[in-house]
């Protein structure tokens, strides 16, 4: 895969260097003829240039990219270098870093990103997902707010234990890929039964989280609401009475 990283500071460097390992061609674009010696990058094709030029883009041929990443300190760049790599190349996948929170709201295929990586926001999830036990955590947002990754990780004294995962109703526009479980991850089937301590990983759209954290909620029994739960348990203590 042809991936072309325009910033080659810590964030840009640190890409590269994963993507190297894998094997892929990369080319790296940046203002500072100085990144090119103290980058330690072996491998790599460098182009000292201002991204946002044009000029620079076409010597980079940018138009036989597979991807291109905007991984500057720069919203702005990220963001221009997004549009011209889209709009002007045809490039097929596009990566903007957003920097500032504040400017999330821009990084969309209006702009010509595909994903946009928020970083405080990704340290926001990964926090939460280590901590919060018994609730949704979103981990990543995908093609441009529409869809999004999502963990749960099952509470041991949680409803959905012993249920298997073609038991459970789940909603419409939310698919459960992966099940990790003691360090190990399962690609869940319809025969598996939930266990507590499961992390739960879901491709969901935006709109269907609500449900799905409802669903999962401790009010929540699987397959009923919880004025449904209320209302079989009220029924079962009075055939008890009765009897």
């Amino acid at each position: 895969m042809k991936v072309v990283i325009v910033g080659a500071g810590s964030v840009g460097s640190s890409i590269a260097r994963e993507l190297l390992a894998h094997n892929h061609q990369i080319l790296l674009i940046d203002l500072k003829p100085e990144v090119i010696g103290r980058s330690g990058l072996r491998g790599a094709r460098w182009l000292v240039g201002d991204a946002c030029e044009l000029s620079t883009l076409q010597d980079a041929k940018l138009e036989d990219a597979d991807v291109v990443v905007s991984a500057t300190g720069d919203d702005k760049v990220n963001l221009v270098v997004s549009l011209l790599a889209k709009t002007e190349f045809g490039v097929g996948r596009t990566v903007g870093r957003v920097n500032n929170p504040k400017n999330d709201w821009m990084f969309n295929d209006s702009w010509g990103v595909d994903v946009a990586v928020n970083t405080p926001q990704l340290m926001t999830a990964l926090v939460e997902e280590a901590v919060e036990i018994g609730d949704i955590v979103r981990l990543l947002t995908l093609q441009t707010g529409v869809a999004s990754i999502v963990e749960f990780t099952v509470p041991h004294d949680s409803h959905v234990i012993g249920s298997t995962v073609g038991d459970i109703d789940w909603p419409e526009d939310a698919t459960l890929v992966a099940i990790l479980r003691d360090q190990a991850p399962i690609t869940p089937s319809r025969d598996d039964v939930l266990d507590g301590g499961d992390e739960l990983f879901f491709v969901t759209t935006i709109t269907a989280e609500d449900g799905l954290r409802a669903l999962l909620s401790p009010a929540a029994m699987a397959g009923r609401t919880p004025a449904e739960a209320g209302a079989s348990d009220q029924s079962a203590e009075d055939d008890g009475f009765d009897g």
